[in-house]
């Protein structure tokens, strides 16, 4: 990759860090400011649903804290012993959040349920209302900014924290409406209010854990990317196709990527060497992916024998609902040999898929020599 474009993805990664730290000291300073409020209105009124909404958000600032941490960690430079860099420990960060919005929905949910049992009279005032209404309004606005700026920047501990304020907004919504049902009809809610949002927090914090898992798995890469990248491949004049995109991730933005093209058997060393890094700058220019390998098939273009075996190998593969794409395909008439990759679903075992094209192509071009190669179904 060209000096420039690395410059160009340190930068993008400075400027990325910086909007993550300072997204995250705005949160910070909002719920510790929220938190005081509400814990002073929490002891005066003797309500247990705005002291948890208090403890709610400590647990928000303390989140925003451990995203900080996560984003400066993560953006340490590549060393010998993580050569890739540290950008994973982001999703790491992204888990705790997950696990303290589990954890406060959780406590949340038991001592609603522990006033349901053994109720306690509230006293609410104007003054109290007043900075409840305002903690909905502030959470709300909250919420939405913190949730911009992580998908903005492709922050999923933001997105968590982003998607847990305006859980918090709804809370502190609930709160000041069990507040007002008390005043005028003294009718007590608030534990059972704090019992059902404390549910969906729980809900949130699980579906955010998964999500991050996910991450920290390797899932299926984005069919728009994958698209986009075989697509820049594809418009040089060389390329007749692009095949086995795998994209590695170590970290939000850090994605590598390798693949194989298939070019003209005529095509020589030099220019392959000249198309690979041109292709390396626009992808990573357009991407933001670095390609680090580029793998070449050969396609036959001096011998029509060869285009028709082509044909008929592609009819009797492709025959079959299991056999999603074939690549990579080149004859040798001289030597009598075909290889080529073929691209199975996961309804078939590698083992079956070969031993069936194995005996249809030997039946069907006795003499030759078949060489296939199967392909996982990475990208969609």
């Amino acid at each position: 990759m060209a000096d420039t474009e690395k410059k160009n993805m340190d930068t993008m990664i400075d400027d990325r860090n910086r909007t993550i730290v300072r997204t995250s000291v705005i949160g910070i300073a909002a719920n510790v400011l929220l938190a005081g409020f509400k814990a002073v209105v929490g002891v005066v009124t003797n309500s247990i649903a705005v002291t948890l909404d208090a403890v709610n958000n400590l647990s928000d600032a303390l989140s925003s804290v451990i995203t900080i941490v996560g984003a400066k960690l993560s953006a340490k430079s590549p060393d010998k012993k993580h050569p890739m860099g540290y950008g994973r420990i982001e999703y790491m960060s992204a888990l705790v959040v997950a696990f303290i919005v589990l954890y406060a929905g959780i406590t949340s949910g038991v001592e609603s349920v522990k006033k349901i049992f053994h109720p306690e009279s509230a006293d609410y005032s104007t003054v109290s209302l007043v900075i409840i209404g305002a903690a909905v309004v502030v959470k709300f606005f909250l919420g939405r900014y913190v949730k911009a700026k992580g998908e903005k920047v492709n922050s999923q501990a933001l997105v968590a924290s982003g998607s847990d304020a305006s859980f918090d907004a709804i809370l502190s919504l609930s709160v000041f409406v069990s507040a007002l049902v008390y005043i005028f009809f003294s009718i007590s809610l608030e534990a059972y209010v704090g019992a059902v949002i404390s549910c969906f927090i729980i809900k949130a914090g699980i579906e955010m854990m998964l999500e991050t898992v996910n991450d920290i798995l390797g899932h299926r890469t984005d069919a728009e990317l994958t698209k986009q990248i075989k697509d820049i491949a594809c418009a040089e004049p060389e390329v007749y196709g692009a095949y086995d995109l795998f994209l590695n991730n170590y970290g939000p933005n850090r994605n590598y990527a390798s693949m194989h093209v298939e070019l003209p058997d005529t095509m020589d060393v030099e220019h392959v060497d000249e198309l690979t890094r041109r292709l390396q700058v626009k992808i990573h220019r357009e991407t933001g992916v670095i390609l680090t390998g580029l793998g070449v098939y050969s396609f036959n273009t001096r011998n029509e024998e060869a285009a028709r075996i082509r044909n008929d190998v592609q009819k009797i593969v492709m025959g079959h609902d299991w056999a999603l794409q074939m690549h990579g395909f080149y004859a040798d008439t001289e030597k009598r040999t075909v290889r080529f990759d073929v691209v199975l679903s996961f309804d078939m075992t590698p083992k079956e898929a070969l031993g069936i094209l194995q005996k249809e192509l030997g039946d069907a071009y006795p003499g030759y020599r078949f060489t296939i190669i199967p392909d996982t179904d990475l990208t969609d």
